[in-house]
C-alpha cells in the first residue's frame, strides 16, 4: 500500500473517531478487554519527556516525547508488550504507555492553547524569559526554602544562560525558578534582550530585496564610492530593494531606488545580503517543502516546491569547511524536532571557554548534532557566528519550526519523522 493511501485511511479513521467521540470509541479500542471511563477525554503524562511510540508495544520506533501535565487527545487503548498498564492512543502512529500517563477529563490542548506555544505568542517569539549569569557566577537550589542554608545543587559560571519560568520572594529578595527546577537569586542574573529582527514573507516568487548587513551604510547617487551621497544613512537589518547590479572597481554596486526615480540611489553590494532564487535539489520530490541555506550570503530561503515563501538572514558555522565548527554542505533532512534543548561544551577539556545555554528554542537537527534553532544571545545574523548550527532570530525560528515537518502537536516536546511525515529537506550550499 502506498504511503499516500495509508495516510488517507488513517486521516479518515481519525476524522470519523473525532466526529463521534461523544457516543462511541475509536476503532483502536478493544471494549471487551478495556472499558474506558465515560469522562476520559485526554491523556496526561505524569512526568517530563514521556516517550511516544509509533505502535503499542514496539518501543524500538519512537515518535517523540510529551511534556508533563500536558493534555494529549485520547483515541483509544490497547494491550501490548513493554507496558504493565494499557497503551493509550494519542494520535496517528502515536502511543503512550499508561504506566507513564493518566486519563483525564480535560479537553485536549489546542495548538497554541497551553504550554510553550502559548508563551511563544509574545512579541519576541520566545517560549520563556531568558537570563545570563552575571560576572560573579550564580548558585542554583532545588529547595527554595533552604536556599542559603544548604549547599547549592548547581553552580553556574559567568555567561551561562537559563530560562526562568517562575518568580518568588524569599529570604528578602526575588528568586527565579529555571525550567530545570533550580532556584537562582535574580540579583545574580541579567535578562536577555532578544533581537527584534525577523525575515520576510515572499509573495509571487519575488526575491528582489536585500538586508543591510553593515552597521551603517551610505547610499550614493551613482554606482561608485566617489559618487555624491544621497544624504540617507541605512542601518543594519534595514530592507532595501534590489533593482539592478552593476560592476565597478572595488566590487559591484546595487541600485536600490525605484525605476525612473531621479536621482538614483546606489549601495555597495558589500553592505548588503540578498536571498537568491535556487532550483530544488534532485533529492526531493516535486512540490515538497524544503529549505535552502546559502553560506556565502548567510541567508535562508524556505520553498514550497519551486516557489520561495519566506527568506531571512542566518548565522552559520564560523569554522573552515569540513571542520567541526563548520555547517556541513549537502542535502539533509530534519531527523528530530525539539521544542527546546540544552547546548553546551562542558565536556570539552580543550575548550578555550565553556558555554552553557539551557532550553535553546525551536531546535531542528538535520545533520547529526547540527541544527536550525533560535538564538537569543546575539544579533549577528547575516554573519558567520555559530559553532556549526544555523542560528535564526527567535521569531524566524518559531515560524520555521511550525512550517517544517514533522509537526509538533500540542503537548509534545519532541517529534521524529514517521511514515506519515518525512523530515523537511535542508540544503546547505
Amino acid at each position: 500500500m502506498r504511503a499516500a493511501s495509508v495516510l488517507a485511511i488513517l486521516l479518515a479513521l481519525l476524522a470519523a473517531s473525532i466526529a463521534r467521540a461523544d457516543t462511541t470509541v475509536p476503532p483502536w479500542h478493544d471494549p471487551a478487554d478495556l472499558p474506558i471511563p465515560s469522562w476520559a477525554r485526554s491523556v496526561a503524562p505524569k512526568r517530563a519527556d514521556v516517550a511516544i511510540f509509533a505502535a503499542p508495544g514496539k518501543i524500538d520506533v519512537r515518535r517523540g516525547t510529551a511534556m508533563a501535565g500536558g493534555r494529549l487527545p485520547f483515541y483509544g487503548a490497547k494491550r501490548g508488550a513493554n507496558c504493565a498498564a494499557r497503551w493509550l492512543n494519542v494520535g496517528p502512529l502515536a502511543w503512550v504507555c499508561g504506566d507513564a500517563a493518566d486519563l483525564a477529563s480535560d479537553a485536549p490542548w489546542g495548538v497554541h492553547e497551553r504550554g510553550m506555544w502559548a508563551a511563544a505568542a509574545g512579541p519576541d517569539g520566545l517560549p520563556f524569559r531568558y537570563y545570563f549569569v552575571g560576572r560573579d557566577g550564580a548558585f542554583g537550589y532545588e529547595a527554595l526554602e533552604h536556599a542559603l542554608d544548604d549547599a547549592p545543587d548547581q553552580d553556574y559560571e559567568p555567561g551561562f544562560s537559563v530560562a526562568i519560568v517562575e518568580e518568588r520572594a524569599m529570604h528578602g529578595e526575588r528568586w527565579g525558578r529555571t525550567n530545570h527546577g533550580k532556584w537562582v537569586a535574580l540579583r545574580e542574573l541579567t535578562p536577555a534582550h532578544p533581537p527584534a529582527f525577523h525575515g520576510e514573507a515572499v509573495s509571487d516568487g519575488n526575491l528582489e530585496f536585500a538586508w543591510v548587513v553593515s552597521d551603517r551604510a551610505v547610499s550614493r547617487k551613482g554606482p561608485s564610492a566617489s559618487a555624491a551621497a544621497t544624504g540617507t544613512t541605512h542601518v543594519r537589518f534595514e530592507v532595501v530593494p534590489w533593482r539592478e547590479e552593476r560592476a565597478a572597481p572595488g566590487g559591484p554596486w546595487v541600485r536600490i531606488s525605484e525605476d525612473g526615480v531621479v536621482p538614483t540611489a546606489w549601495m555597495s553590494a558589500r553592505d548588503l545580503a540578498r536571498p537568491t532564487l535556487s532550483a530544488p535539489p534532485a533529492e526531493i520530490e516535486a512540490g515538497e517543502r524544503w529549505i535552502d541555506v546559502d553560506l556565502a550570503a548567510q541567508t535562508l530561503v524556505a520553498y514550497d516546491g519551486a516557489a520561495p515563501v519566506f527568506a531571512t538572514l542566518v548565522s552559520t558555522g564560523r569554522g573552515p569547511e569540513t571542520s567541526e565548527t563548520a555547517t556541513p554542505k549537502g542535502v539533509h533532512r530534519v531527523w528530530v524536532k525539539l521544542a527546546t534543548t540544552n547546548m553546551d561544551n562542558l565536556e570539552r577539556d580543550d575548550a578555550e571557554r565553556h558555554y552553557s545555554i539551557e532550553d535553546v528554542p525551536y531546535v531542528q537537527f538535520f545533520d547529526k548534532s547540527v541544527a536550525l534553532h533560535g538564538a537569543f544571545w546575539h544579533q549577528g545574523f547575516g554573519r558567520v557566528q555559530s559553532h556549526g548550527c544555523v542560528n535564526l532570530a527567535p521569531l524566524d525560528a518559531r515560524w520555521l519550526f511550525a512550517w517544517t515537518s514533522p509537526h509538533l502537536p500540542a503537548g509534545w516536546t519532541a517529534a521524529l519523522p514517521s511514515a506519515l511525515e518525512r523530515g523537511t529537506a535542508v540544503r546547505v550550499r
